[in-house]
């Protein structure tokens, strides 16, 4: 309870009958004296329900009554109590009066909203059952509704500034803290012997204001010391097992201000290396060489040396790299193995295999391109092998005699014929097609007849080139000429006679062009 001032800030407008359609405004003025007094029921440390009331009268009919009830949150401090609250009830509203206008508004009721905080100091008296409010700072909202005009009426809408100080007094019990809590942990869990262990432990629900004390102690002989919640461990001279560090935190005599924990570790006994090793490539040509590389690893980060050996091939290096040479070593897998040992003599090994490729199968044979003869010097007898061809297919036969298990394919072609005009034409005239598989049987003729060539090692086909020509190609055993050389068509050597190579005599030659004429002119 304490003392309060309240400053309004807000009017009420009130109809007058006299003159017509006047009114008068009337403001609040600020009230210096006022009481306040209120009751807080805490749920916890920090929330409660608060019921208020505030009493500041001025005059016969001018001041205000108000009560609220809400929330009040505070947060306790070493001395200190700061809170704000929420309050919503009603206020019984007066004035303002302006006797001279004989205008009076009487004590009313209405809504009354509040929001505000403050301080609070303890005082030592009576186990701090005293405290003072240093000040507490409210904003207020009032609606009063005066009734109708036309001496009394109209509604205040007022904002107030309310401040106010008093003595405050605390009763009940206050709810213990909870007991204190601790946690510890061992980092790395498992060391060998010469690494360093940290155990730290966390407490919780320690009281900010009281003096904190740790102190520690470990199993089977260990010494651990530290005045702080992280202590380190020297793990050089301890035996390989398990130990176990215990941590004490205290904050007072009482129980509960008090709390132990533990946390394990391993020292644990040497351990050899471990090595892996891998080839790069996997896959080399006969007399390539492929790079071998070793890692290794000590738990114990201990200093390594390498070395290796080869089923096949040889290998040089004495690092964690070596280079394995794969010449004179046969087709097939080499096994490579590398080994690691650490300066205490422990070792280990891993291999890897290296594949060395057979050596490439040769090319398969393919069709060789030999001559060409051309037909384009006796025109009575276009299909005729001149003595021009002798030297090509002179020069045929040879590389038939050279490959015995070869085969010699002549190609046959023409040059597009004229086109038939008469009927005697289209049926004595050759055509193209049949003039170029002629030329290739008489070309296969002198070869047979005149080289001695099996003629059982000849095909004669036609193709495509637009010329008066055949074209000479050599197949070698297990070479394909239909892949080499597409395009062409076997001729049916049944349906063409070789024809001679004698010279056109020239009463032959005379009697040809009569019989032509005579033809013709039939």
């Amino acid at each position: 309870m304490g003392y309060s001032y309240l400053a309004p800030h807000g009017n009420v407008t009130t109809p007058l009958s006299y003159p017509a359609g006047a009114t008068a405004t009337d403001s609040y003025s600020s009230i210096n004296e006022g009481a306040i007094g209120s009751i807080a029921y805490y749920f916890n440390r920090y929330v409660g329900g608060q019921v208020e009331y505030a009493n500041h009268p001025d005059g016969k009919n001018d001041g205000s009554q108000d009560f609220g009830l809400g929330l009040i949150f505070r947060y306790p401090m070493a001395g200190m109590t700061p809170f704000v609250h929420a309050l919503a009830g009603g206020v019984r509203l007066g004035g303002p009066n302006v006797p001279a206008e004989y205008v009076w508004h009487g004590y009313t009721w209405g809504p009354a909203l509040t929001a505000g905080g403050g301080l609070d100091y303890e005082l030592p008296f009576m186990s701090h059952r005293f405290a003072l409010r240093l000040f507490q700072a409210d904003y207020q909202y009032y609606h009063v509704d005066f009734g109708p005009a036309p001496y009394v009426g109209g509604r205040a809408n007022v904002g107030n500034a309310r401040l106010s100080t008093g003595i405050l007094l605390h009763f009940g019990s206050i709810v213990p803290p909870p007991p204190i809590a601790y946690s510890c942990a061992a980092n790395p869990d498992s060391v060998y012997p010469g690494e360093q262990v940290t155990v730290t432990c966390t407490p919780t629900n320690l009281n900010p204001k009281k003096k904190t004390t740790y102190s520690w102690s470990g199993s089977q002989g260990l010494t651990v010391s530290g005045t702080n919640s992280t202590t380190t461990i020297d793990t050089t001279n301890l035996q390989p097992g398990n130990y176990t560090v215990t941590g004490h935190v205290t904050q007072g005599p009482k129980a509960g201000q008090s709390a132990d924990a533990s946390a394990q570790f391993t020292v644990k006994q040497f351990e050899p290396p471990t090595v892996s090793c891998t080839a790069n490539p996997t896959t080399v040509q006969p007399g390539g060489t492929s790079t071998i590389t070793a890692t290794g690893v000590s738990p114990q980060n201990r200093t390594l040396t390498y070395s290796y050996s080869a089923s096949a091939g040889s290998i040089s290096g004495t690092s964690n790299t070596a280079t394995l040479s794969t010449t004179g070593a046969p087709s097939g897998t080499i096994t490579v193995t590398c080994n690691v040992q650490d300066d205490k003599g422990q070792t280990a090994s891993s291999t890897t295999t290296v594949d060395v490729e057979a050596p490439p199968p040769p090319p398969a044979p393919k069709t060789q391109t030999l001559c060409s003869i051309t037909f384009n010097t006796d025109k009575r007898r276009p299909t005729r092998v001149d003595n021009e061809a002798k030297a090509c297919l002179d020069d045929v036969a040879l590389n038939a005699q050279q490959k015995p298990d070869g085969t010699i394919v002549l190609v046959g072609n023409s040059a597009p014929t004229r086109t038939p005009k008469t009927r005697w034409e289209r049926e004595h005239w050759p055509t193209a097609e049949k003039l170029a598989a002629q030329r290739a049987v008489n070309t296969k003729a002198y070869l047979v007849s005149e080289k001695g060539i099996d003629a059982s090692r000849i095909q004669v086909r036609t193709g495509t080139s637009g010329q008066n020509e055949v074209d000479d190609y050599l197949v070698p055993a297990g070479a394909n000429f239909d892949n080499d050389v597409p395009g062409t068509t076997a001729v049916d050597e049944s349906q063409f006679k070789a024809q001679p190579r004698n010279p056109v005599r020239h009463h032959y030659h005379h009697h040809h062009k009569a019989a032509a004429s005579s033809g013709t002119s039939r």
